[in-house]
């Protein structure tokens, strides 16, 4: 007989279900499960590191957009422009920051592995870049440790992954670092210098419409009320580009989605309830505000008829001309190297 093994076996079996007690509670605190839009919202605010709240029910169907706040060092999902989740991430460090704009989901691998950093596992990769960024389960120490790509934890990446489209809308805004000052979305477009250079519009010119230029893919308008211009993207190309009067009813940035035709024939665009409109969440633009809106007849003629569920209008107070602020938009083109 060995009398210290049932000593060892017994201190085994001691620490084994320890570990069954605490291992679920540890699960738990990472991710969470919301009930509804209010639960969501209380169970947002309190996120430490690591942590994720998912509540999928509350918006079940419609377009998807994800927006990353690098100030705060959120993802926010919403669907129909409802918030259904929302997660801490881990953006580029010094050196590598993570670019701001309006990004299309270029590419999605469950297994991906970087062709940059030895082969270096990324699970559920979103990719927003042909250069190396992307969205994808990694390390959250509470801060920006990642070199361009937004860390987001395990459980929330999968379940990303699985409601997001190709070709799906990611917003990312903000500066890591600094804490968010603004009350709204600020900062969406950014310089990128070594952007293609658009050609203005001339003097006699009112708009501009070239669509075989990128024939197929996501749509992205973004509108300048300090530019008075309307740039129609596809693809992350620019296929147009039109004269506007944007109405004044205030200057904050704002975010919409395209969610198809009303039983009248008329398009219905829903807001998405960014940092500093959460009270917007799947609220309908009203007609009348859009009816303010001035540009050509013919543009509008033209866009309409290429819209598709999840096209994105992005109205900012932001100046968008190259030509003019010597800065180029950041938006990612979707066109391989």
């Amino acid at each position: 007989m060995i009398p210290s093994r049932p000593a060892r076996s017994v201190r085994g079996m001691a620490l084994v279900a320890a570990l069954a007690l605490f291992l679920p509670a540890a699960a738990l605190a990472q991710g969470a499960k919301a009930t509804s839009a209010v639960d969501l919202a209380h169970r947002a605010d309190a996120l430490q590191p690591g942590q994720w709240v998912w509540a999928p029910q509350i918006a079940p169907k419609g377009p998807v957009t994800v927006y990353v706040d690098l100030s705060r060092q959120l993802a926010t999902v919403y669907r129909n422009g409802v918030r259904i989740g929302v997660s801490t991430v881990s953006s580029g460090k010094d050196g590598y920051e993570t670019p701001t704009g309006v990004f299309t989901i270029l590419q999605k691998d469950a297994d991906h592995r970087s062709n940059k950093y030895n082969s270096a596992p990324m699970p559920y990769q979103q990719r927003l870049t042909w250069d190396g960024v992307a969205l994808h389960a990694g390390g959250l120490p509470g801060y920006p440790e990642s070199h361009g790509c937004v860390h987001l934890p395990m459980g929330f990446a999968k379940a990303l992954f699985a409601v997001t489209p190709m070709g799906g809308t990611v917003i990312v805004a903000g500066t890591a670092g600094q804490g968010a000052t603004m009350t709204e979305a600020a900062g969406v477009l950014g310089p990128k210098p070594d952007a293609p250079d658009h050609r203005p519009l001339a003097p006699d010119e009112d708009f501009r419409w070239t669509p075989e230029v990128s024939p197929t893919g996501p749509l992205t308008i973004i509108a300048s009320r300090t530019d008075g211009r309307a740039i129609v993207l596809r693809n992350g190309k620019e296929i147009g580009r039109a004269r506007v009067t944007l109405p004044v009813t205030d200057f904050q940035t704002h975010v919409l989605t395209y969610a198809g035709k009303a039983p009248d024939g008329e398009d219905r665009w829903i807001y998405v309830g960014v940092p500093g409109h959460a009270g917007e969440d799947g609220k309908l633009l009203d007609a009348k505000v859009m009816a303010q809106a001035v540009m050509p007849a013919a543009f509008e003629a033209d866009v309409r008829a290429i819209l598709v569920q999840g096209a994105t209008i992005l109205v900012t107070q932001d100046p968008v001309l190259p030509e003019e602020t010597g800065k180029s938009m950041t938006v990612m083109t979707s066109e391989a190297p």
